[in-house]
């Protein structure tokens, strides 16, 4: 028995956990005005934001059609899955859990395909799907696999700073994070991704309180695994990077916040994504 994951482009996972584990990534798409893009297809991260800073109009977002997720489930199976698990970007944020679960149901008697809600979204998505496939890897069964994907991803946490909420109030995915756009624009947002939604994680005055603050809550978590680090055109992560070492001694995962996490959050978002205990 073969088992495959697939998530979708949302996760952020860097190009090479992707290859070393063997993940199929259906790629969401984004558009600057009529002008269209396939995610991680099109343009690289690095061209996407420099597209953002001399566009005049914020990039948008769209899920995956269910015919991609089917051709994701038959390349799979062509190469020998025998059955395959989905991680997907937080059903509260997006259309594509719902994309994926009708190309699982057209293919019901073809491959088994079980698709799992992230509750999450970036690295705290891609964090579930490398986990995933880890045990996948090892040979765990289908239903295995699926436990562990509802386990990791109800264990889940994502913390963010933003420089702006634009993003967020224009793309419509701000939440429970209301509450911030009648404060001064000099704090600096702390978000959090609870139960799926994008909600008001806290307020600190400077950069360096923010960072020092999401520093605080993964040591404040206790005995975390698989910690990553998010951002967007960010040149302070490795100060967040060092302070974290000193808490957690395994490998921290630095992943680049690509086209469709960034449309909502815009740059100098920086984050962490872990899983408790």
């Amino acid at each position: 028995m073969t088992i495959r994951i697939v998530t979708d482009s949302a996760c952020d996972l860097p190009q090479h956990l992707v290859d070393q584990h063997g993940i199929g990534i259906v790629p969401l798409s984004f558009r600057f005005g009529d002008e269209e893009f396939i995610d991680r297809q099109s343009l690289t991260v690095a061209q996407f934001w420099e597209r953002c800073s001399s566009s005049p109009v914020l990039p948008e977002t769209a899920a995956p059609s269910p015919g991609q997720f089917e051709a994701e489930f038959r390349r799979l199976a062509s190469q020998g899955a025998t059955g395959i698990v989905v991680v997907s970007l937080s059903s509260e944020l997006s259309a594509t859990m719902q994309s994926a679960e009708l190309a699982a149901k057209s293919l019901s008697g073809d491959i088994s395909v079980r698709v799992v809600d992230s509750r999450s979204a970036s690295m705290g998505q891609g964090i579930t799907a490398v986990a995933v496939a880890k045990l996948a890897a090892s040979g765990a069964t289908l239903d295995e696999v699926e436990r562990a994907a509802r386990d990791y991803a109800s264990r889940a946490r994502v913390w963010g700073v933003l420089d702006t909420l634009e993003n967020l109030k224009k793309g419509g995915r701000i939440g429970g994070a209301k509450a911030f756009l009648a404060t001064t624009l000099s704090i600096k947002p702390v978000i959090e991704i609870r139960n799926g939604k994008v909600e008001e994680g806290g307020r600190q005055r400077t950069r360096s309180k923010a960072l020092a603050f999401l520093a605080s809550k993964v040591r404040e978590a206790g005995h975390v695994s698989n910690l990553a680090i998010l951002q967007a055109q960010c040149t302070d992560f490795h100060d967040l990077v060092n302070d974290l070492k000193a808490a957690y001694h395994d490998d921290i995962v630095v992943g680049d916040i690509g086209p469709i996490i960034g449309s909502h959050t815009g740059s100098g978002t920086i984050g962490v994504a872990y899983h408790v205990d």
